[in-house]
């Protein structure tokens, strides 16, 4: 600026040097010089103006404007400030973006509302909860696309904040899939709506209801009968025979509690600890034998009247092999398979034990019996505990109901895989399949 007025200055001061000249040293020369010079700086200042206007209004900061003179410098800072503008731009962009895609990556449901609750945006799991489809649903009402009778009553009582569950879109008879939904204000009126899927949740809480429920029958059950006779023996006179059956079903009643509280504590452990590792090796021959053992007593004690068949048939090579893992687990699941078929088959029926060597698949350990068998429905259940089939049965054999879920368990911790085959009426068949990767041969 202070170059300019220097400039304008001189050029006045030439005007009327060249005026006064021209006009024959007259005064009157000079001022018209004067003025001449100021019109001319005045139409030379509005015109590179307007230049710089035109190139304003519709701006192209690719293409510089021509004929702007010394507001160059203006030029320059707008181009530098719509740079600085645009770089400003782009970073908030590329934030909204990151912000949207780990929206979008996140396992829960985020979905936004207008004032009328029309639906502007949501992430690609709440439109899989809702059956939302974004192509075709934007802006539609949401209470047109979830017609929940709960969810419409949420909405109606504006209960924003409160948690609610529906049924999911996706949710059928065989395979129940519930969403938890809340409502929350933001902004003029908008709305924000999370979902998440809660069905494992829900299938947890069943569980750990069922399981504080069994667990709860199945020790009372024997509590109740320790404790009658226990009342009795104190308030009757009772004969020593009597006093001594009653000693014996107490011992009975207190071996089934203590049986219950051992699977309970093992399958804790199975649950809390590490995987076991692959550096303790134990060979097949000892568990073979100490399996063989349990089943034998088990079936003598249980069936001395009229005896079970007992079969156990090994592989030749077994004895050359040793498995990798715990070596209590294992036994654990090779015993309550073997003994499970020794309590649900009658007497007089068979069990049929191998242990056979499966090409490039490792070796598979099975029982198979002549009990009752099972009916179809009920194999995918299981090895869920404290499942049975049969309730009465199961007491009838002194069963925990904790058995297969044992078995299932030291299954996975050992790579290995657990097979249920059943017919009613003709028995069943349970096969422990493990793999290679657990097996070496004997040094």
């Amino acid at each position: 600026m202070f170059w300019q007025v220097i400039k304008f200055l001189l050029l006045l001061l030439l005007g009327a040097v060249l005026g006064y000249l021209l006009s024959g040293s007259s005064s009157s020369g000079a001022g018209l010089g004067l003025f001449l010079v100021a019109i001319s700086w005045l139409i030379f200042e509005q015109y590179k103006r307007a230049n710089l206007l035109r190139w304003l209004q519709n701006p192209d900061f690719n293409v510089r404007p021509t004929k702007v003179g010394d507001l160059e410098t203006i030029v320059d800072k707008v181009i530098r400030l719509q740079r600085a503008q645009e770089k400003l731009n782009e970073q908030s962009v590329q934030r909204l973006n990151d912000f949207l895609s780990a929206i979008q990556a996140s396992p829960n449901g985020v979905m936004l509302l207008d004032a009328e609750l029309r639906i502007e945006w949501c992430n690609q799991t709440a439109a899989q909860h809702l059956g939302i489809d974004m192509e075709r649903d934007l802006l539609q009402l949401i209470p047109n696309l979830v017609r929940d009778p709960v969810f419409s009553q949420y909405l109606r009582e504006e209960r924003a904040g409160e948690e609610i569950v529906i049924q999911a879109r996706t949710s059928r008879p065989e395979s129940p899939r519930k969403i938890s939904l809340q409502l929350f204000r933001y902004g003029e009126g908008r709305r924000l709506l999370l979902s998440r899927d809660i069905t494992q949740i829900e299938q947890a809480e069943v569980m750990r209801r069922d399981f504080v429920a069994n667990v709860s029958h199945e020790i009372r059950t024997p509590l109740t009968v320790l404790a009658g006779f226990i009342e009795t023996l104190l308030t009757l006179p009772v004969t020593k025979e009597e006093s001594q059956g009653y000693l014996e079903l107490m011992a009975q009643q207190s071996t089934r509690m203590q049986t219950l509280v051992n699977d309970l504590l093992t399958l804790s452990k199975l649950e809390g600890s590490p995987v076991p590792s692959k550096s303790e090796w134990t060979p097949i021959m000892v568990l073979w034998q100490q399996c063989e053992q349990e089943a034998r007593s088990l079936s003598k004690l249980l069936y001395s009247a009229q005896p079970q068949t007992l079969v156990f048939e090994i592989d030749e090579s077994a004895h050359e092999f040793e498995i990798a893992g715990s070596r209590n687990e294992l036994l654990s699941a090779m015993t309550n398979l073997v003994t499970n078929a020794v309590r649900y088959t009658p007497e007089g029926g068979s069990i049929n034990v191998k242990l056979i060597r499966q090409v490039e698949a490792g070796f598979e350990f099975s029982v198979e019996d002549t009990g009752p068998g099972i009916a179809p429905e009920h194999l995918p259940r299981l090895t869920e505990r404290f499942y049975r089939v049969d309730r009465s049965r199961s007491r009838e054999s002194g069963g925990t109901g904790l058995g297969l879920a044992i078995v299932k368990h030291v299954a996975q911790r050992h790579d290995a895989q657990l097979n249920i085959s059943s017919q009613l009426g003709k028995g069943s068949r349970f096969a422990l399949r493990i793999p290679l990767e657990r097996l070496r041969k004997v040094l």
